[in-house]
This record gives structure tokens, sequence and C-alpha cells, in this order.
């Protein structure tokens, strides 16, 4: 192939790049949207059958996941590319940046859940065996390979301080709630999203807390360092090019 030709072939492959992203990120906020409600649907039932006599508390537990909080994020960011690409908002560096939260929270989502916690049983019926599969896996690897796909991000790795906000405050509200929070299904005088945040789990209590907590920071920040990595990569190739 000469060089004319390639030439002529970039701009078809671009285009249509372009069009599966857009129909790839319309149906992936859409499944996130079915799986987050239709989890959601589940777990109301599976409250009343059981018999709690808080369903609002349950429902703040439920919206106090880090998996659903980062798939409502990478849900509202996905329908903002969409739009964007049917030509409204226009992206900015600042949307980039939450673009990299977005999809750092996600991946770490995907690597955390389906590590150490895949293998823990639930109770029969409080799960939608599906939509756990959309949030926790395929979700996850739709935003990575998006940020692979995509056009190359306008981020720094400076932009990790904000990566980090957003998991640290919810590391301090789940920390600093969990102890005054009724467990509903145990009848334990504190709650828990994660069994690796609980200090009842370790032998050191608190110690192996921070221990794991030490463990998912490294991992946000090594997983944002990546994305950050990728990006500027392929910035620098868009340029010589």
């Amino acid at each position: 192939m000469t060089a004319s030709q390639t030439q002529a072939t970039t701009p078809i492959r671009a285009s249509r790049i372009r069009r599966l992203l857009l129909v790839g990120r319309a149906v992936m906020a859409l499944a996130i949207l079915a799986a987050i409600v239709g989890q959601l649907m589940t777990s109301v039932a599976f409250w009343t059958a059981r018999g709690d006599a808080s369903i609002p508390l349950d429902l703040l537990n439920f919206f106090s996941f880090f998996t659903i909080e980062s798939n409502v994020l990478a849900m509202v960011v996905l329908a903002v590319l969409v739009a964007a690409q049917l030509g409204r908002p226009r992206i900015g560096r600042r949307f980039d940046v939450l673009v990299l939260c977005a999809t750092t929270y996600m991946v770490v989502t995907g690597i955390v859940y389906n590590t150490p916690l895949r293998g823990i049983e639930l109770p029969q019926g409080a799960t939608l065996g599906w939509s756990n599969e959309v949030l926790h896996l395929v979700a996850p690897v739709w935003m990575l390979v998006d940020w692979l796909a995509s056009r190359p991000r306008q981020v720094r790795f400076a932009d990790l301080a904000i990566v980090a906000i957003f998991p640290v405050v919810w590391l301090a509200y789940t920390l600093l709630r969990g102890p005054a929070t009724l467990d509903q299904a145990t009848g334990n005088p504190y709650w828990y999203p994660y069994p690796f945040l609980d200090p009842a789990g370790y032998d050191t209590g608190y110690g192996g807390v921070a221990i794991m907590s030490a463990v998912i920071a490294a991992t946000v920040l090594l997983g944002g360092a990546a994305l950050v990595a990728i990006a500027r990569a392929r910035a620098r190739r868009s340029s010589a090019a």
C-alpha cells in the first residue's frame, strides 16, 4: 500500500471507530442503567421478604457501595460523550480528567471484585446475576476499551491528585458511618459495604483495614497512572504523525 493510500484509509478507519464508540457508549450507558435499576428492584424485594425494619436504610447502604457510585459516574460520562458525538456539549480538558476518574474507578472496581470478592457467597436471591456481571465486569472492560480506542485524552500525571479525591472521601465516609450503621441482615450494630473494610475480620482490627485501604489506594493510583501514560503516549504519536 502506498503512502497516499494509507492516508486515504486512515480517515475511513477513524470514522468507523467513532461510529463504533458512539454505539458502544450508548449501549453501555443503557446497560449500566438497566443493571442498577434491576439490582435495586431485586434488592428491595429481597429486603421486604426478609422483613427489614428500614428500607430507607437499605437504600442508603445500596448507594454507599463504591461499585454503584462508580457505575453511576461512568453512565453519566458515557451519556455526555454520546451527546458530544451528536454535536451538543463541547468536550475539553476538564471533562477528560472526569473521564480519567470514571475509567480508573471502573477498572479498579473490576480488579477488586474479580480478585478477592468474586468468591464470596451472598444470600440466595439477593443478587441479580446478569446485573452483577455488567457492573463488575462488562462495564469496567468497556471503559478500558473506550479509553484505549478514543482520541488522545488531555490528561497529566498531576491529575492523579484529582483522581484520588473521591476514593479518599468515600473511604472516610464508609469508615465513619460503618460503626454507627445497623446491619439489618445480621443484627450487628455496624455495617460495611465490603468485608475487607470490616475491622472485625482482622486480628489486628483497624490495622488490617489500613493495610487493605493502602493496597486499594495504590491500585487506584497505579491504574490511573497507567491510563495517563497510555493517553500521553498516544498524544505524542498523534503529534508526530
